[in-house]
């Protein structure tokens, strides 16, 4: 069953004991959260959710991330981790693990290139 928006949660989306501080500001990123206001159930499948649910819920919650002030720390936060659940920085777990393997390739390209351009100077 979906969490409507005006009902309250009890439940936090972002743990407090494994937030990072945010650097531009006094207190935790994660205290500017939309989501820690009233809708921190749409974030979490509970279990055995059907499909459409599901995906009905990422939608929702990918709108409360569109209009967080904080979605780029919650999504960097949750790549870092990595978070395996849940949708963060408005992209789900699937989504989260192919931006993780895409950042992985750009690495491995990255040193290959790097790798090549020192074997050209070192021949010439």
């Amino acid at each position: 069953m979906l969490q409507l928006p005006h009902q309250p949660v009890r439940v936090a989306a972002v743990p407090p004991q494994r937030s990072p501080a945010r650097e531009d500001q006094a207190g935790p990123w994660h205290s500017e959260a939309v989501c820690r206001r009233d809708e921190a159930g749409l974030f979490f499948a509970p279990s055995k959710e059907p499909t459409a649910a599901r995906l009905a819920r990422e939608e929702a919650a990918k709108r409360v991330c569109a209009r967080c002030p904080v979605m780029v720390e919650c999504r960097e936060h949750a790549l870092l981790q990595p978070e395996p659940y849940g949708v963060w920085g408005g992209l789900t777990a699937a989504e989260r693990r192919v931006v993780l393997a895409r950042r992985r390739r750009r690495e491995v390209e990255l040193r290959k290139a790097v790798a090549a351009d020192g074997r050209i100077a070192a021949a010439g």
